[in-house]
């Protein structure tokens, strides 16, 4: 069941991110709750030593402070820094976290990069009432940025303790 919920929850929450930024612009809360809810509950479990179990809460803390801070100066939506947050809760205060930002980034670049270049062109005109395309369309809207950290956080979840653990209890049993 502890295997399960490692190899399940963490990814499942970064697709509805996703798919919910892309969608609708908004990561709901509940999101993030779970992911630090589940993290809370099952990083003990697998034997995880206290001090490392620290070190991912100080993570976690770290990286609220820092989005929490520019999202009150307008330069990150609220969902973006609370998921942010708990993926490095997920990640831990170490080289993960390192590659998740700088995943998170670049796909954020890129992102952002082809949804101004979509905006401009006449082909936004014509497929931007696509379910899919229309927030990419609005130029009154920002952008989806939780599609980037869910990719990331996809991207760099294997390398984590809790995915090695789960791993290995798999491989084990």
């Amino acid at each position: 069941m502890l295997v399960a919920a490692i190899f399940v929850v963490f990814p499942f929450c970064m697709l509805y991110a996703a798919v919910s930024d892309l969608l609708s612009m908004t990561i709901a809360n509940r999101v993030s709750l779970l992911l630090v809810a589940i993290f809370l509950v099952v990083a003990p479990l697998t034997g995880m030593e206290w001090q490392a179990f620290g070190w991912h809460l100080a993570a976690g803390a770290t990286v609220l402070a820092v989005t929490f801070t520019l999202f009150a100066l307008g330069g990150m939506g609220g969902g973006d820094a609370k998921l942010l947050a708990a993926t490095a809760l997920w990640m831990g205060m170490g080289i993960e976290l390192l590659q998740y930002l700088v995943y998170a980034s670049v796909y954020g670049g890129l992102l952002t990069l082809f949804i101004l270049i979509y905006r401009r062109s006449p082909l936004s005109v014509y497929t931007g009432h696509n379910l899919l395309l229309r927030n990419f369309a609005d130029k009154s809207v920002g952008v989806p940025y939780g599609i980037a950290l869910g990719i990331a956080g996809l991207m760099v979840f294997p390398e984590t303790a809790l995915m090695k653990w789960a791993l290995a209890q798999a491989a084990a049993g």
